[in-house]
């Protein structure tokens, strides 16, 4: 069940983050980095270097949840923050913007790839 809302406290993780990570390794970051503490019931927001997937870690009643969203095309806008910061205070509205606000991203084709779309049969 889904259970963020626009009570909760949001906090984005300014750095790149490898998406292989999962619940004790992001729950790492969150305290040793962000200086937050994972059981506070704050919701902890990470994106990868290339904008195409986010991770979303938060502690319900059960235990931990991860909401994983990967994008098939495009890419998530952040806000701009002062990336300095071990945590960027973010509130429901802002994480709704990122996630529908996507920003499509122009394909490139390498040399390679062009010359094999554009042979002839």
């Amino acid at each position: 069940m889904f259970h963020l809302h626009g009570k909760l406290k949001y906090f984005l993780y300014p750095a790149a983050v490898d998406m292989r990570k999962s619940f004790y390794t992001l729950s790492g970051i969150v305290t040793s980095l962000m200086k937050r503490e994972v059981q506070s019931g704050e919701v902890f927001i990470f994106v990868n270097k290339r904008l195409t997937t986010m991770k979303i870690l938060h502690l319900e009643h059960g235990g931990l949840v991860i909401y994983h969203k990967k994008l098939d095309s495009g890419v998530f806008k952040l806000p701009t923050f002062d990336d300095s910061l071990p945590s960027v205070a973010i509130d429901w509205q802002d994480l709704m913007m990122i996630v529908k606000n996507v920003t499509p991203r122009k394909r490139r084709l390498k040399p390679r790839q062009k010359e094999a779309l554009f042979q002839d049969y």
